[in-house]
């Protein structure tokens, strides 16, 4: 098996480092520590710690299964169900101690840097795509109510998500995930 490069080495530690500590707690000694690179190497790869985190970012959302959503070999509400069942157990496996880095850096560091907002509003916007399609077919389907657009209602979804994530960090506990899929799917999507 090919050895990983220095550069998704230091991708890699990125999401980790910013996902556990954040954008400001992180510096680019703690990135090529957890890398096992040379300091002075970072800046071979990466313009700045902004550069990085734009790489970071995307890089964290290629690990969310957003295609999942898109797979029609599953029924719609069943894609949607075992997406944030995925996400859910993974903040579960993390004692609740990590969110969602998209949201986090959107919140930490979008007022700051014009490149990491914009990478995170196209983190979301491509979330609500694929979230919507599984809708659009779930109302197709009958399964859910075409009383409100497929957009509006992933938009909403992933809203109320990124905030049981919130409460469910603050609370050490999965209470917010419960009342989620309780008014999502037993509500909302029905």
């Amino acid at each position: 098996m090919a050895r990983a490069s220095l550069r998704e080495n230091l991708v890699a530690a990125a999401v980790q480092q910013f996902h556990a500590h954040g954008y400001a707690a992180t510096g680019v000694k703690d990135i090529t520590d957890a890398a096992g690179a040379p300091k002075g190497s970072f800046y071979n790869h990466f313009e700045s710690k902004e550069a990085l985190a734009v790489v970071a970012l995307d890089r964290y959302g290629a690990g969310r299964r957003l295609d999942g959503l898109r797979d029609t070999s599953v029924a719609p509400l069943a894609r949607l169900r075992q997406h944030f069942e995925f996400l859910r157990d993974e903040s579960i496996g993390a004692d609740f101690t990590r969110g969602c880095l998209v949201g986090d850096l959107a919140v930490e560091v979008a007022d700051h840097s014009e490149a990491v907002r914009e990478t995170a509003r196209k983190s979301f916007e491509e979330w609500m795509d694929a979230l919507a399609f599984a809708i659009a077919e779930a109302q197709q389907a009958g399964d859910v109510a075409k009383t409100v657009d497929s957009s509006t209602l992933a938009r909403f979804v992933l809203s109320a998500w990124e905030g049981a994530l919130i409460s469910a960090r603050a609370d050490r506990s999965a209470r917010a995930f419960e009342a989620f899929f309780t008014i999502v799917f037993g509500v909302l999507l029905r």
